[in-house]
């Protein structure tokens, strides 16, 4: 029997796959996505090139990952940046929350972040009374409207700006009929207050240095900026696979990531910071406290195959691909990375036995793989992760049997042929294998006689 994960997901599936206005809100959000990356891929002269490196880079950092590591760590402590190691969710809530409360902050700013996304750290601030304000504009209007991110890039991306503009006249009052410009302007101004009050201001990092000890920041709006240079304490939540060898590699790594993210050139404001600020600096944090989170990393690490999935560089360019994404959306995954991505490395990170049905939502088309800017071969670890599934005894039985039945059935041309179109037609509707399609489509009836009998009666004549 499939699990509560499995259920919830066929039943948010059926139902978000036939609303119509959110396809084409997204339809539309991801047609204009893909005309500019197809614009910002032609700027390369060679982007099969840049790829290959990219990947090989990334390969390289998983072969040597505990020496990296450990790497940063040493030159990181050497720039003033106090290095934390969490295993789990729990543990990077307890260290975050202890730093809040020894700087007496009631409130805090955040900039775009998936890794703060994964342990919720939101949730955890608002049960200690602490406000935490998302500053990057489309996290902060999925958190007016009381939602997650819908997308590892955009994380309003199923919204229109009519929805926007509906959500803040409800939430502050401003006039409907706003324009996106009217609309960033007045969440520019509200910010800024937060900006200079703060005393803690949190960040992801995109990429960690290893070399230099520092971590890199990439973003369009200057947000992240303001997040960790304004307030006097900087906390970087950041995933162990995030490192690189040195800072010469962003020159390969920050148009790729942006061309895949956006279609840009490069991203608007990309930073190195390489701890808080020295005593001749009058600007910046008085500490900087970088948290290196597991929390399932290293089991997917441990995985010989899939552990492939570690190399991501969160461009979302795979997700905005996926014809199972665009049409079921990104809330059904119930988990914070969605899409192909999502659906190998959340198994591993959260439980193969509650997730390893997202391995089976793919149509396996293969455009996943084709546009990975890392060249992670999503759809061989789909597959794997579903061999997994299956030699674990983690699929249905009843399933097993008919996959069983279907190899030896469509093995031999003789079974196949035995019932005649009539038959088959009797047999899908009784076994309820119709339903497979769902109420919205007609599943096809057989022709009377298989393709090979039509051959040889009509090769006769």
């Amino acid at each position: 029997m499939p699990g509560r994960e499995e259920k919830q997901f066929l039943k948010d599936a059926k139902r978000v796959a036939f609303d119509y206005k959110h396809r084409a809100t997204i339809r539309f959000n991801i047609s204009r996505y893909d005309a500019a990356v197809e614009k910002g891929q032609k700027r390369y002269k060679d982007l099969e090139l840049a790829r290959q490196k990219a990947a090989v880079l990334k390969r390289k950092v998983l072969k040597y990952l505990p020496d990296y590591l450990e790497t940063f760590e040493k030159n990181a402590a050497a720039n003033g940046c106090e290095v934390k190691w969490a295993a789990d969710s729990a543990e990077a809530v307890d260290i975050i929350s202890s730093i809040v409360r020894e700087c007496d902050a009631r409130m805090l700013v955040k900039s775009k972040s998936m890794t703060t996304e994964e342990v919720d750290i939101n949730h955890h601030m608002e049960n200690m009374g602490v406000q935490s304000i998302e500053t990057d504009l489309g996290e902060f209007i999925v958190q007016v409207a009381g939602e997650k991110p819908y997308h590892i890039v955009t994380p309003a991306m199923h919204k229109s700006k009519k929805d926007v503009a509906s959500l803040f006249h409800e939430k502050f009052n401003i006039p409907k009929d706003s324009t996106p410009e009217e609309m960033t302007r007045f969440v520019r101004k509200k910010l800024r207050d937060a900006f200079k009050s703060a005393k803690v201001g949190i960040t992801g990092a995109n990429f960690l240095l290893a070399e230099e000890g520092g971590i890199a920041l990439t973003e369009n709006e200057g947000n992240g900026m303001l997040s960790f240079s304004f307030p006097k304490v900087h906390i970087v939540l950041a995933g162990i696979e995030k490192v690189l060898p040195s800072f010469k590699d962003l020159d390969v790594m920050w148009p790729l990531l942006a061309v895949h993210g956006t279609g840009q050139k490069v991203t608007v404001y990309n930073s190195v910071v390489f701890g808080p600020a020295k005593q001749v600096e009058k600007d910046g944090p008085d500490r900087m406290i970088v948290i290196l989170l597991d929390n399932g990393r290293t089991n997917l690490y441990n995985t010989p195959e899939q552990s492939e999935a570690l190399s991501c560089i969160r461009c979302g360019a795979c997700l905005n691909a996926c014809p199972i994404y665009k049409n079921v959306g990104g809330y059904t995954y119930n988990s914070v990375y969605s899409g192909p991505i999502g659906s190998v490395i959340t198994p591993h990170l959260r439980g193969l036995k509650e997730y390893q049905h997202l391995s089976f939502a793919s149509s396996l088309c293969g455009k996943c793989g084709e546009v990975c800017p890392v060249k992670i071969p999503l759809p061989e670890l789909l597959l794997k992760n579903r061999r997994d599934a299956v030699n674990k005894g983690l699929r249905p039985v009843f399933e097993g049997m008919v996959m069983k039945g279907m190899e030896k059935g469509l093995q031999s041309r003789r079974l196949m042929d035995m019932a005649n179109g009539p038959v088959k037609n009797f047999f899908t509707r009784f076994s309820g294998a119709d339903s497979m399609v769902g109420e919205k489509r007609a599943f096809p009836d057989f022709a009377n006689s298989s393709f090979s009998k039509q051959w040889k009666k009509n090769k006769k004549h």
